[in-house]
C-alpha cells in the first residue's frame, strides 16, 4: 500500500524474447515527520494521495530516463521493463505504521504507512515468478529511487532468478554515517524503522550503527556483480534533504560542502573494491544537478576524462571491461 492506505501498484513493459530485465524505482523525496509527509513542507515527498493509474502517461514520468525508453538508442532498449512507483516517503524502504502529529495542534493527526519495503518484496516475488531464467538484471533509479535500490539491491538480487546482477544507485548515495549524514540516518531509523528491514540481511552483514557499510557488503555478498553510485559534486537536491532539517544556519555553500565531505567518504569506501564504481560530474543546470540518468545524458559529461554518463553504463553493463570511477576536478566557473 502507499502511504495514505490507498492500492500499490507497478508498471510493467515486456520485449518479446527479452532474456533481460531493468527494475527503475521511482523518485520523489523523503518524508519523517508531520509538515514533510503532509505536503506542507518545502521538502516532501510524491504521491502523497497514491498512485494514479496513468502515471506513466505523465510526460515527466514517460521520459523520466532513456534507459525506460524504447524510442531511444540504448542497451537497455530491447530489455524487459519494471518501473516501481513511490508513494511511502521511506526511499522504497520503510516498514512501519505511524502517527504524525501537527506540531501547531491544528491539523487532525496523520497516519502514515512507510510500506516501502513490504511493497518492494511484493512486487520482487511477482518478479520472480514473471522472469525466470533471467540474464542480466539491473536495478537502479535516481534521488529515493537511487537509495532504493542500493538499500534493496540484496533483495532484489537473492529473489530473482539472474544469471548477472548490475546496480546504478543515482543521487541517492547511502554515505557512512560517520559523516554529516549521521543526524538523518537517526531519524528514518526510528520513523521508518529500517532496523527491521536491516535484519533481513544474511548474518554477517548486519548494518550497525553505520549504515555506509551497506555498499561494501553488498560488494561482498556479490563479487562478480557490478555496482555503482552516481551524481553530481553540486547536487542541490539530495543534499538539502541530508542536511537541511538538521544543522542550523543551512546555505547552500554550507550544504555543499557537508556534501562534499560525505563524498570523500564514500569515496574511500568504494576504492578497495574492484566490482564497485562511482561517477561523479561536477555541475548540471537542469534540476539544480540533481538525477544524473533524468531525461538524456546531455551535460553529463566530464571533459577532462573524455566521458560521459552513457559511456559510464556502457562499461557498466560490459562484463568483459573493468569498471572505472571517475570524480571530474572543481569546475568554478560552473554553477554561479
Amino acid at each position: 500500500m502507499c502511504g495514505n492506505g490507498s492500492q500499490y501498484k507497478i508498471f510493467v513493459n515486456w520485449h518479446e524474447g527479452a532474456k533481460d530485465l531493468l527494475v527503475m524505482l521511482e523518485p520523489g523525496g523523503a518524508c519523517w515527520d508531520f509538515d514533510t509527509c503532509s505536503g506542507k513542507a518545502d521538502l516532501g515527498a510524491a504521491h502523497p494521495d497514491g498512485v494514479p493509474d496513468d502515471l506513466l502517461f505523465d510526460p515527466l514520468t514517460k521520459n523520466l530516463s532513456p534507459l525506460m525508453r524504447r524510442d531511444v538508442e540504448g542497451l537497455t532498449k530491447d530489455w524487459n521493463l519494471v518501473f516501481m512507483p513511490y508513494c511511502t516517503g521511506d526511499v522504497h524502504t520503510g516498514n512501519n505504521v505511524i502517527v504524525y502529529q501537527d506540531p501547531e495542534g491544528v491539523e487532525p493527526d496523520l497516519e502514515f504507512h512507510h510500506n516501502g519495503h513490504n511493497n518492494v518484496m511484493a512486487a520482487t516475488d511477482w518478479m520472480a515468478n514473471q522472469f525466470p531464467g533471467t540474464d542480466r538484471l539491473f536495478v537502479t533509479g535516481c534521488s529515493a529511487g537511487g537509495a532504493g535500490s542500493l538499500i534493496n539491491y540484496h533483495f532484489f538480487r537473492s529473489r530473482i532468478d539472474a544469471q548477472r546482477g548490475y546496480l546504478m544507485d543515482d543521487s541517492g548515495p547511502i554515505f557512512p554515517s560517520g559523516g554529516w549524514s549521521a543526524k538523518l540516518h537517526e531519524k528514518i531509523r526510528s520513523s521508518w524503522n529500517v532496523d527491521s528491514v536491516f535484519s533481513e540481511l544474511p548474518p554477517g552483514y548486519e548494518i550497525g550503527d553505520d549504515f555506509g557499510v551497506l555498499n561494501t557488503h553488498l560488494a561482498a555478498l556479490y563479487p562478480d556483480d557490478r555496482l555503482s553510485t552516481v551524481f553530481f559534486q553540486r547536487d542541490f537536491n539530495y543534499s538539502r534533504y541530508s542536511y537541511e532539517r538538521f544543522y542550523p544556519d543551512m546555505t547552500k555553500e554550507k550544504i555543499l560542502e557537508y556534501w562534499a565531505e560525505d563524498t570523500d567518504l564514500m569515496t574511500a569506501l568504494y576504492e578497495p573494491h574492484p566490482n564497485m564504481a562511482y561517477y561523479l560530474p561536477y555541475w548540471r543546470g537542469l534540476n539544480d544537478s540533481h538525477c544524473v540518468s533524468i531525461i538524456s545524458y546531455l551535460d553529463t559529461e566530464i571533459e577532462e576524462q573524455g566521458v560521459d554518463l552513457g559511456d559510464f553504463i556502457d562499461t557498466l553493463l560490459d562484463d568483459d571491461k573493468p569498471l572505472v570511477s571517475y570524480r571530474e576536478s572543481v569546475q568554478p566557473d560552473e554553477d554561479n
